[in-house]
C-alpha cells in the first residue's frame, strides 16, 4: 500500500470532517511559525505526542508515514548548526562553517519546530479521504466546485502515476533499455510519464466536461459534509496546543519572534 493511501480505521478521528483537520493543522502551525525558539516547539511536540495514540496509526504505520519528516528535521538542524547565527561562544570556525552557542540553540529549535509542525500535519492527512476533503472544501468552506473537483481528480491520479512509472520501468527493462545508464533511463521514463500524464489529463478533462462538471449552474453533492461539535473540538485542540506552546515560550523568556 502506498504511503499516499489514506488509512482506514475505527478511531473517532477518521469520522471527523477533513476540513476541521486541515484547520487544526493550520492554526497550530500559525502559532509555531511566529517564533523560532526551542521551548514552544518542545511543548507543542510533547502535547502532540499525547494525542498521536488517538490517531489510529500503529507504530509501524506512523513511522512509515512520517519518515520524510524524521529525515528532513535533522538535516535542516545540521545546516543551521553549521551556518546559523553567530552568537555567544564559538566552538568551531572553518571557512563558511561557524558553530557557536547561537547556532546550536537555533539548530535545536529548528529540528523541534519541523517535527512539531510536520508530524501532526502528516498524521492528520493520513486519516483524510480525498473525496471527503473535496466535499468539505466545497460545502463547508464554499470553495469553487471547479477548483475542488479538479484538485480531487488530480489527487486521485497520483496513485496511477506511480503505477505508470512501475509499468514503464518494467517495459523498458523487457526491451533491454533499463540495464545501464541510470540518468538516461530516468530522463527517458520521466519524459514518457509526462506525455502519458498529459494525454490522460486531456481525456479526463474532456470526460468531466461532457458530464457537466464544468457547468456554471450550482452543483449538488451526493454526500452531505457536516461540521459539528467534534470538528469544533479538534479545531480548539489545535489552537490550544499552539497557544499554550507560545504562552510557555513567552513565560520562560525564550520567545524569539521571527518578525520584530
Amino acid at each position: 500500500m502506498s504511503i499516499l493511501t489514506p488509512v482506514r480505521g475505527t478511531a473517532r478521528i477518521y469520522t471527523v470532517n477533513p476540513v476541521a483537520k486541515l484547520a487544526a493543522a493550520l492554526l497550530l502551525s500559525g502559532f509555531l511559525i511566529v517564533t523560532i525558539d526551542w521551548v514552544s516547539a518542545a511543548v507543542a511536540l510533547v502535547l502532540e505526542s499525547l494525542l498521536f495514540a488517538k490517531a489510529g496509526l500503529d507504530g509501524r504505520a506512523f513511522f512509515r508515514r512520517t519518515a520524510a519528516i524524521w529525515i528532513a528535521a535533522p538535516l535542516a538542524g545540521l545546516t543551521t548548526l553549521l551556518y546559523g547565527v553567530q552568537d555567544g561562544r564559538t566552538y568551531l570556525e572553518l571557512w563558511l562553517i561557524h558553530i557557536s552557542d547561537g547556532s546550536i540553540v537555533l539548530a535545536i529549535a529548528t529540528v523541534l519546530r519541523i517535527l512539531a509542525i510536520g508530524l501532526p500535519a502528516v498524521v492528520l492527512f493520513a486519516t483524510i479521504d480525498p473525496t471527503d476533503l473535496a466535499d468539505g472544501l466545497a460545502q463547508v468552506w464554499h470553495l469553487p466546485s471547479r477548483f475542488v473537483l479538479g484538485a480531487l481528480a488530480g489527487l486521485r491520479l497520483i496513485s496511477l502515476f506511480l503505477d505508470d512509472w512501475r509499468q514503464l520501468e518494467l517495459a523498458r527493462r523487457a526491451r533491454g533499455l533499463g540495464d545501464t545508464g541510470r540518468v538516461r533511463r530516468f530522463a527517458g521514463q520521466a519524459f514518457a510519464l509526462l506525455v502519458l500524464s498529459l494525454r490522460r489529463g486531456s481525456k479526463l478533462a474532456t470526460a468531466m466536461e461532457a458530464r457537466g462538471f464544468g457547468g456554471s449552474t450550482p452543483r449538488t453533492w451526493a454526500r452531505e459534509s457536516v461540521f459539528g461539535s467534534r470538528e469544533w473540538l479538534l479545531v480548539a485542540i489545535g489552537a490550544s496546543i499552539g497557544a499554550v506552546s507560545l504562552g510557555a515560550s513567552i513565560a520562560t523568556g525564550a520567545v524569539r519572534f521571527v518578525v520584530g
